[in-house]
């Protein structure tokens, strides 16, 4: 036997695959930023999977700023779900003198319809190698019974060539099926990056 062992997960050799009743990522969808103002998925989100994940590989911003994201419950007419997060920052800069953790008490929101800030400590840097990267994974968006739960992840190289690392967890606080969710900068363009949709199968 050689290759792929299927459902065998206590088999030491070979590449394994999750045993009968496992759950996969499965390819929705991809937006590639050329100066865009925002990033909307408008389509996609559904009752299909009761997870949804999206990736960011290369964000990178046309000036210095933040990346952030908002729920839609109207097919994306309007992205204004109110929310709830709690918001951490590990950093290090380039010579290593400024390591820390923090809470973000500034990136956080209390019952607010803001878009939500996915970069704490400093802006994403505009420079020509720097960017963000990392997910936003969102659970059960199509239940009309639960609020929406959400974690994202980030890793930035801040403006002033800092490493930053950023946890958002939180929830819209809404019972209506969210369908649309849209990324954009504080301000300024996405000049360059993708992000992917993937749902997953359980």
């Amino acid at each position: 036997m050689s290759g792929i062992i299927a459902q065998n997960t206590l088999d030491n050799s070979g590449l394994i695959k999750s045993p009968a009743g496992g759950g996969a990522w499965n390819f929705i969808s991809k937006v590639t930023a050329s100066a865009s103002s925002d990033i909307s998925f408008t389509s996609g989100i559904d009752s299909t999977y009761k997870e949804y994940l999206f990736t960011f590989k290369n964000i990178h911003p046309s000036a210095s700023a933040v990346f952030q994201f908002n729920l839609s419950t109207d097919s994306g007419s309007n992205y204004n779900v109110t929310k709830t997060t709690t918001v951490f920052t590990a950093y290090n800069n380039e010579s290593g003198t400024d390591p820390y953790l923090e809470y973000g008490a500034g990136p956080d929101l209390a019952q607010s319809t803001a878009f939500q800030k996915m970069v704490g400590h400093t802006n994403i840097g505009s420079g020509n190698d720097q960017n963000l990267g990392g997910y936003l994974h969102l659970f059960n968006p199509s239940s009309t019974t639960f609020v929406k739960h959400f974690i994202t992840n980030t890793n930035s190289l801040g403006a002033t060539n800092y490493s930053v690392n950023t946890f958002v967890a939180g929830y819209g606080n809404t019972t209506s099926a969210v369908d649309a969710v849209q990324f954009k900068m504080v301000s300024g363009d996405i000049d360059l990056g993708d992000i992917c949709l993937y749902g997953l199968t359980t």
